[in-house]
């Protein structure tokens, strides 16, 4: 019969189990520390985040946007004919009165037509002298055969006169006076026709006046037109103000209506902003705004609003109240700031990164040397600002840096 042999255990093996008991359980409590220490929470450098304080107090609701300045009164010039720009004297950006020249042109065929033009004034201003001369001599001679017919008119009248007298003294017969009588009337009524003969010959020189005159006036204007298409080879400003753009350059040919460039007037700038469709709503004609032009804010108002969307955007039109300041000009890149709304004794705080307006998210409150994520429901859109409706309160510090790539942990130890 076998007998079982127990195994004995020595304190040297009792000893090794133990230690090796030890360094698992080590291990493996390490291991859960590191994963929970590392889900719930990481440090940071307290120097490289942004961080602002919640506020509260009057709070404007404005809405930002960005645009350029553009005259009220602008120019286009454009060419009147055919031509090829032969000088450029000026260049966007200079400031101009109206007599100033901007460029020149030159059309060496109108040169041609100015000439032919005044050729064909003169021969008709010479029409009109010769026809002048005509119908003076044709109306000289008529009068002068008026004049014959009254004459013997008047030598009829006094011997029909001078026989009536002998016919009642019985001297001559009562057919002489008869046949006296009726040569007077004959002529008479010759003298009459020559009469009416040199009036409508009056108004016939005269239609043949006009006409002539017409004829005149129409090469006249003529050589006008083409005289003043050759002085808008030289284009001027026509108003004062800034160039500001030039659709030509030297050498290039142009044709009838096309552009050569814009001036626009200093003295009657508008903002012309563009703002996020998604505030349009906010924006009404009348708000007051401010626009920064780098060097000075200037008050201005919302004077109208373009309905049509581009890239997002609309397009709203602001004009200065106070007048229009030194530093600006024509096409000057501006920023501008609309006020919609004024909130009293709000909650507030700088924007976050990547935060928007009437939304809940995430934000960093510091406590001590800890920054804890807490849900902040925001209001309204100030701008640099937003309006915080819970989640913060006054004086409380959060940060304002982007910290989605630390969004898993809920505690940050700031260092």
């Amino acid at each position: 019969m076998d007998v079982a042999k127990s195994k004995t255990v020595t304190p040297k093996h009792s000893l090794k189990r133990k230690i090796t008991a030890m360094v698992v359980c080590a291990s493996v409590l390490g291991g859960v520390f590191h994963f929970t220490s590392s889900s719930s929470s990481t440090s940071l450098q307290q120097n490289s985040l942004i961080v602002a304080t919640v506020q509260r107090g009057d709070l404007a609701i404005q809405v930002d946007g960005y645009g350029v300045l553009r005259s009220n009164q602008q120019k286009l010039l454009t060419a009147q004919s055919s031509a090829t720009v032969s000088e450029i004297l000026l260049r966007p950006g200079a400031v101009v009165t109206p007599d100033s020249v901007i460029l020149r042109m030159q059309d060496p065929d109108l040169k041609q037509l100015i000439e032919t033009a005044r050729m064909a004034l003169e021969e008709q201003e010479a029409n009109l002298r010769r026809q002048k001369l005509a119908n003076q001599r044709e109306r000289l001679s008529e009068k002068a055969t008026q004049a014959q017919l009254e004459s013997e008119y008047q030598s009829l009248v006094l011997r029909r006169q001078a026989q009536q007298v002998l016919r009642d003294q019985g001297v001559i017969p009562a057919i002489d006076v008869q046949t006296a009588e009726l040569e007077e009337q004959q002529l008479g009524a010759r003298t009459e026709l020559q009469r009416q003969r040199i009036t409508q010959l009056a108004q016939l020189h005269q239609e043949d006046i006009e006409i002539s005159q017409q004829q005149v006036n129409q090469a006249r204007s003529n050589l006008a037109r083409l005289e003043q298409r050759a002085q808008q080879l030289e284009v001027t400003a026509g108003i004062s103000g800034t160039i500001q753009r030039l659709a030509v350059e030297l050498g290039q040919s142009v044709s009838a209506g096309q552009e050569l460039a814009q001036v626009g007037s200093n003295s009657d700038l508008q903002a012309l902003i563009r703002v996020p469709q998604s505030k349009a709503e906010q924006i009404k004609v009348g708000q007051p705004a401010t626009i920064d032009t780098r060097r000075e804010r200037v008050p201005a108002a919302v004077t109208r609003i373009t309905p049509q969307v581009q890239d997002g955007t609309i397009e709203v039109e602001l004009s200065f109240t106070e007048g229009v300041p030194e530093s600006a000009r024509p096409e000057l890149s501006v920023e501008a700031e609309i006020l919609t709304n004024q909130l009293s004794n709000a909650l507030y705080v700088e924007r976050p990164a990547n935060k928007q307006a009437h939304s809940a998210t995430e934000l960093y409150i510091i406590d001590g040397d800890q920054a804890v994520a807490t849900t902040v429901r925001f209001g309204e859109d100030a701008g640099r600002h937003l309006q915080i409706l819970q989640g913060a309160q006054e004086n409380q510090r959060v940060i304002l840096s982007d910290m989605t790539q630390h969004s898993e942990h809920k505690a940050i130890t700031l260092l």
